[in-house]
């Protein structure tokens, strides 16, 4: 009986024997070969751990490690910075003091000369026997002159120019840093049971607050209310404007926004329709700005400043807190409708960062501005580019809200998405929506405003949708 042939070529002498498959390779060897490739793997595994064992002590010796000598370098500039910067501020401190010795080395000579005459003219009546009432009255008027001069020689005070005369230092990063993501679908959170004004459903919500328990405020614009939707409930709760639309202080009319007043647990509603800013601490009413003022948007800042866009007058302004009663301080806009930067056209809604800097939605311009405080003019942060749906284009921008990275997050209503927008980048990126209007749970239908809970999910008032639409950050 013949004997199977099963024999092949060797890959390395490419002679006919009977060989053996390398499962690493899937070429086949006769059993010297295969047994001479082994040897070389074994090298090759061996050369592996060496070259790991020198990298661990190149590891273990940070001062021949070569990142640790770019740090090096790095710190180096960071200190030659750090000393220049000092100089600076030394040489101006300096400079300041001597600034502020001389002036009071030239008030007090003054005082003193204006002390000596008033000594010799008393002096001289003393001398000369010659005063009555008169004189005695004009020699007190310039002694009391004199002392109030005195007391009151705080005549100089300190300006801090918010301009820095000394070079900012920062770190520039080649890695590029992790941005939030969200999960595309969204899920109901309010509303989403058709137009109506039931408790269970909005219509044509706005402006929307989440406090720390994850409660929403919503504005039911075209129901002249205002809702509170309890976390996880299946409806909400009318806390102001129950009494149908009107001017009376107890309702509403439109809309448009609202902020929940941290330090009184009150709530401040943009009445857009009644033309007003109102406040509703339990059920009970205060106007706090009522001349005649087209508000649409409402923010306030860490110092308790009350900002408020005005869509007709194209302006943003500021009042202080219990100061109400003044016109405030335009801090945006407030220069006609247009679109240079010192111009808005229909401002909405506003954000307002730590720095004070204040962001409206340029809704006319199809862009968001972003101005610093006290300055008179802004910049442009977000579209700017025409009426669009490209990556750098908005279509008529709505809610916008800042992230603690300073990055901007838009409602492009028209476009039926949420971009966002990284200050000086030249477009912007999706966020959500994007896939036409629509009530699908990856569709937007309008949306207006924007919000974060604590945990970063994104909350978004659909007008259209009759929804607030909730979409969950990926961890």
């Amino acid at each position: 009986m013949a004997l199977a042939n099963n024999k092949t070529k060797c890959f390395t002498c490419n002679e006919k024997k009977i060989t053996y498959c390398c499962e690493g390779c899937s070429k086949r060897f006769c059993l010297i070969h295969l047994t001479e490739h082994r040897q070389i793997l074994n090298k090759e595994f061996k050369r592996l751990i060496n070259d790991c064992e020198q990298f661990k002590q190149r590891i273990n010796k940070p001062k021949q490690n070569r990142q640790y000598l770019q740090n090096q370098l790095l710190i180096k500039q960071i200190d030659q910075w750090e000393r220049n910067s000092i100089e600076k501020i030394k040489q101006k401190a300096q400079e300041t003091r001597k600034i502020v010795l001389d002036s009071s080395e030239l008030f007090i000579n003054e005082i003193q000369m204006k002390f000596n005459d008033l000594s010799q003219q008393i002096k001289h009546m003393e001398k000369e026997n010659e005063f009555n009432e008169i004189n005695l009255e004009y020699l007190r008027n310039q002694l009391k002159e004199i002392t109030e001069e005195l007391n009151n020689s705080s005549n100089i005070s300190i300006k801090e120019d918010s301009q820095s005369f000394v070079n900012e230092i920062s770190i520039i990063s080649s890695k590029k840093s992790k941005f939030n993501e969200w999960i595309p679908n969204g899920i109901a959170v309010a509303g989403g049971n058709g137009q109506g004004q039931k408790l269970n459903q909005l219509y044509n919500p706005n402006g929307i607050f989440l406090d720390k328990n994850k409660n929403i405020f919503i504005v039911d614009c075209f129901n002249h209310r205002i809702v509170e939707w309890k976390y996880n409930a299946k409806e909400g709760q009318i806390i102001a404007g129950e009494n149908k639309q009107g001017i009376r202080m107890n309702q509403l009319t439109y809309p448009t926004d609202v902020i929940f007043d941290q330090q009184n647990h009150s709530i401040i509603i943009a009445d857009q329709g009644n033309r007003r800013v109102i406040q509703w601490l339990n059920h009970n009413q205060q106007i706090l700005i009522h001349s005649n003022i087209s508000c649409l948007g409402l923010a306030m800042d860490k110092y308790g400043f009350l900002y408020v866009s005005d869509h007709i007058k194209n302006e943003v302004r500021r009042w202080k807190m219990g100061e109400y009663k003044s016109e405030g301080i335009v801090v945006a806009g407030g220069n006609g409708e247009g679109n240079k930067l010192n111009q808005l056209h229909g401002p909405g809604f506003i954000s307002i960062d730590n720095d004070q800097s204040i962001y409206v939605s340029d809704c006319g311009n199809h862009r968001v501005m972003k101005w610093r405080k006290d300055q008179n003019e802004g910049t442009i942060v977000a579209g700017g580019n025409g009426q669009g749906a490209n990556l750098n284009q908005l279509s008529s921008p709505k809610g916008v809200i800042i992230d603690n990275l300073g990055q901007i997050y838009v409602a492009d209503m028209w476009n039926n998405r949420v971009m966002r927008w990284c200050e000086e980048k030249e477009e912007g990126e999706l966020i959500v929506g994007g896939n036409g209007e629509g009530n699908q749970s990856n569709q937007l239908f309008c949306p207006y405003g924007l919000s974060f809970d604590d945990e970063g999910n994104l909350y978004v008032a659909e007008a259209r949708n009759h929804r607030i639409t909730k979409f969950e950050i990926i961890l």
